[in-house]
């Protein structure tokens, strides 16, 4: 039994280390690349380090020709709007779907479905041509307003906690006089902060890498976010892997 034990554990310890390895190979490459010159890059052995491991020249040129900090500015503007107005929006549509019964209120429900079963790439001539009708191209309000929508994952974080909060606080709340939208402003919005906390993690990462609707919708460079500031440093013919290695060590960032 106890040698069973000992396989065991020397088989966890061993899935872990090659979990480890799988993970931190990749960043430790990416990490050594970003410090060494284009010759240098091009004659060394990839996982050797750098000669001088305070070479900073890609950095400053991810700055200076990749203008990165106009990326990280208008990220973080879209970033903040988006979160703002979808996680707005999705807790009242939570709140009217998750308390009160009305007409084609499974109609709504069963459309959220459907627009998650839907591939989104098929509905992109249609969204693009919306989108353009109404003058949002190059825009950052263009992808802002594509990502106000709340998806059916985020719809049933929502859901779940709003069901779990007792209706007792509502009638009492009302009772005191309070109005349907005071009830949602100050009982059912404090007690969705869990839920709220995970959809904002969830929307931001998907936000901070998508690289899909700011490369269609905002192709100007004035409005590149960090997705599309790392294409300028890859063509169709060859690409600076030790800049675009620094480029992506600073994307990054941030996330971690």
């Amino acid at each position: 039994m106890n040698v069973e034990k000992k396989y065991v554990t020397v088989l966890k310890y061993v899935s872990v280390a090659i979990a480890l390895i799988v993970i931190l190979v990749p960043l430790y490459l990416v990490l050594v690349a970003s410090l060494k010159g284009s010759e240098e890059f091009a004659t060394s052995f990839k996982m050797a380090l750098p000669e001088n491991l305070f070479n900073f020249e890609n950095y400053a040129t991810v700055f200076e020709k990749g203008k990165l900090a106009t990326g990280f500015l208008n990220t973080a503007i879209i970033m903040i709007v988006s979160i703002i107005g979808n996680v707005l929006l999705g807790t009242m549509a939570a709140y009217a779907l998750g308390r009160f019964k009305f007409r084609g209120k499974t109609l709504i429900v069963a459309a959220y479905t459907a627009a998650a079963v839907i591939p989104t790439i098929t509905t992109q001539v249609a969204t693009f041509t919306i989108i353009a009708n109404i003058g949002l191209v190059n825009t950052r309000w263009s992808v802002i307003l594509l990502y106000l929508g709340t998806d059916l994952i985020q719809l049933n974080i929502y859901l779940q906690f709003i069901r779990s909060i007792p209706y007792q606080l509502d009638e009492a709340a009302i009772v005191e006089g309070a109005s349907l939208f005071r009830v949602f402003r100050s009982v059912i919005f404090p007690l969705l902060t869990p839920g709220i906390i995970t959809v904002v993690i969830i929307k931001a990462i998907t936000i901070y890498n998508d690289i899909y609707f700011p490369y269609l919708y905002m192709p100007a460079q004035r409005l590149s976010v960090v997705s599309t500031t790392l294409m300028r440093f890859k063509s169709g013919v060859a690409a600076e892997w030790n800049v675009l290695s620094a480029a992506a060590v600073l994307v990054m960032i941030p996330m971690i």
